[in-house]
């Protein structure tokens, strides 16, 4: 039982269900991400957990207290929007304290909360402003500041970092893991950006197509993806998916792969079940990062496999030079130091960290155990 209960909950839209038995549990101060690609119904999963949505069947529960059927205003959530939503015409100080004012909160009261907020969010120079006239990440601040204000159970967030610009964006993102350290406070934020999911959560739900595809830590989701979808999803740039054919040699399982030429080689795998695959089609998943020079290469790792391949295009980008070669007829990159002896057209020797590769069943796409 979790501070935050989602039991086996769904959403139709007359006879199209959009979202489809989701069960996640979150503990109290947890910080959960539901990330996903546009429509996979991450929203629509905040929306019935503030109240703006009805529940088609199963429960949402709140420290335990069902919240089918109840008005979002008693809910005890708050709700940071994308949009920010704030009211023009007033005051800094007044859309932070309005929700307060409506609940029929002392105005003693209502200020010292406006003051403790302003402080902790640091814009205590801007309450007498209007919203007009502050820049995107600070009227980011303020809507923020509206929802802390109140003290809620659950603070939900609505993609709220969209509309800034990149920088703004890392910015923000950095002051809400400070909040989140701080305040200790329960939040479910969506997003579509999985580099957002990844460095402020303490869990990731993975959605598409309606349904939950990964729940897990950042760690987990990226290092052991469920299926294909969440693998090339989390990751940028995302992991590489070739085909291979598993042969065992001497004992080991062997992952066969086609270079740029079409020849064959063996990568050897960490995990001993792959040999139940032994002259079966897989794909094979690594990560760029995982593909480097032999001076590169993790000390760390006991399983260290070389290549020869020709090296198709690089891309310098400042601390990393980005190498895409072929691979079982795809494209694949490969994560680089910034002086890395590379350039397009030559042979060259690649380590492979196959301790981080991962299988995957070609006609079902999920990751072959473990």
């Amino acid at each position: 039982m979790g501070f935050l209960d989602i039991d086996n909950t769904t959403k139709s839209y007359g006879s199209t269900e959009v979202l489809h038995k989701v069960d996640i549990s979150v503990e109290e101060g947890e910080f959960l991400v539901l990330v996903g690609p546009s429509g996979c119904g991450k929203s629509t999963l905040l929306n019935m957990i503030a109240g703006l949505e009805e529940i088609t069947s199963g429960e949402i529960r709140i420290k335990d207290e069902v919240m089918n059927g109840v008005h979002p205003s008693k809910r005890n959530i708050a709700m940071v929007f994308q949009s920010y939503a704030l009211y023009p015409n007033m005051t800094v100080g007044k859309n932070i304290t309005f929700g307060l004012e409506m609940h029929g909160t002392p105005k003693d009261e209502r200020d010292k909360a406006m003051n403790d907020v302003a402080k902790l969010l640091q814009i205590e120079q801007l309450l007498d402003r209007k919203p007009g006239a502050l820049s995107g990440g600070q009227r980011q601040r303020v809507a923020m500041g509206r929802a802390l204000v109140r003290d809620p159970d659950v603070f939900l967030f609505d993609e709220p970092l969209s509309n800034l610009d990149a920088k703004l964006r890392v910015d923000m993102r950095t002051e809400i893991k400070k909040l989140h350290h701080k305040l200790g406070t329960t939040i479910v934020y969506v997003t579509h950006d999985q580099i957002e999911a990844m460095t402020l959560s303490t869990r990731i739900a993975v959605m598409n197509g309606g349904y939950v595809q990964q729940l897990g830590t950042p760690q987990e989701i990226y290092d052991t993806p469920a299926n294909i979808f969440v693998a090339t999803f989390m990751g940028s740039p995302a992991m590489n998916v070739v085909p291979a054919k598993v042969s065992v040699e001497n004992g080991v399982p062997m992952a066969r792969v086609a270079l740029h030429d079409g020849s064959l080689t063996s990568l050897p795998f960490s995990q001993a079940n792959m040999a139940e695959w032994d002259g079966k089609e897989i794909l094979l998943g690594i990560r760029p990062e995982t593909i480097t020079d032999e001076d590169a290469a993790d000390r760390k790792s006991g399983n260290i496999a070389h290549m020869t391949n020709r090296i198709v295009v690089t891309e310098p980008a400042g601390s990393d030079t980005f190498v895409t070669m072929t691979m079982g007829g795809r494209d694949v990159i490969a994560r680089m130091r910034s002086d890395a002896n590379v350039s397009p057209g030559i042979d060259f020797m690649f380590a492979v960290n196959m301790e981080k590769a991962v299988a995957f069943d070609p006609e079902t796409e999920v990751r072959i155990a473990p």
